[in-house]
């Protein structure tokens, strides 16, 4: 079986200095991304105010997916990288998140990349992250149904974590959550309204030119986030 794993790392900035360097790093942390070895795909992503999807941007909320070759790989990056240090220098928190990949379909930018890396233990933390392009046509409808299918998560006791990201505002939008066991994520899909409501409406008006469903194993963690370690609540 692949060694592949994913890291997903959240930042947040404070003043409004350190928030202007992470609304640069959306472009400027390319050219050094691009050249770590071992790293096989990546995404910097801005992110909605609130945790779940919102049109607003959250100027203190940034994130990193990045998919690599093996957990030495990431190591190695977020242990010794000088543009790891700099966010260091940056951020108020800096939390990362190692997953194994369950499962994936869909594509990202016309390519899926998440080899399978792990079968799902029902009892452990399970994270999810959904991507979609939503089409220009289905802007309006898209966004003005958004605050009725998020209804579920309110008050959800099974859910540790979600927060709404993306790489183009408004347009390509993802999700990340995080939830105590795989239970969780059966009673909310299956059992909220508003999530059923939510796909039937998905299916019928074809909101989306490109989308992925991805599931992961988290096992390790570092830093905090919200002055705690998600993967410990």
């Amino acid at each position: 079986m692949s060694k592949q794993i994913t890291t997903i790392t959240f930042f947040k900035y404070a003043s409004l200095s350190d928030k202007a360097w992470g609304f640069g790093m959306m472009q400027f942390a390319n050219k050094d991304l691009r050249q770590i070895k071992g790293l096989t795909f990546y995404r910097l992503m801005g992110s909605g105010k609130g945790r779940g999807f919102n049109p607003m941007p959250d100027w203190s909320v940034y994130c990193l997916l990045q998919v690599w070759e093996s957990e030495a790989a990431a190591e190695t990056f977020f242990n010794s990288s000088d543009l790891i240090k700099q966010y260091n220098n940056h951020t108020q928190e800096l939390f990362t998140l190692y997953m194994k990949n369950i499962s994936a379909s869909g594509t990202w930018v016309g390519k899926n990349p998440f080899e399978k890396t792990a079968d799902l233990d029902l009892n452990l933390p399970i994270a999810i992250i959904t991507r979609a392009t939503i089409k220009w046509n289905w802007l309006y409808k898209f966004w003005k149904y958004v605050p009725t299918s998020e209804e579920g998560l309110d008050g959800n006791e099974g859910l540790i974590y979600t927060k709404g990201v993306g790489e183009v505002p408004i347009i390509q939008m993802a999700t990340f959550s995080l939830w105590k066991d795989f239970e969780s994520v059966k009673q909310f899909a299956y059992k909220s309204k508003q999530h059923q409501e939510a796909i039937k409406k998905t299916r019928k008006y074809e909101w989306y030119s490109e989308e992925l469903f991805s599931r992961f194993q988290p096992y390790k963690s570092t830093g905090t986030w919200e002055g705690n370690d998600l993967l410990s609540l």
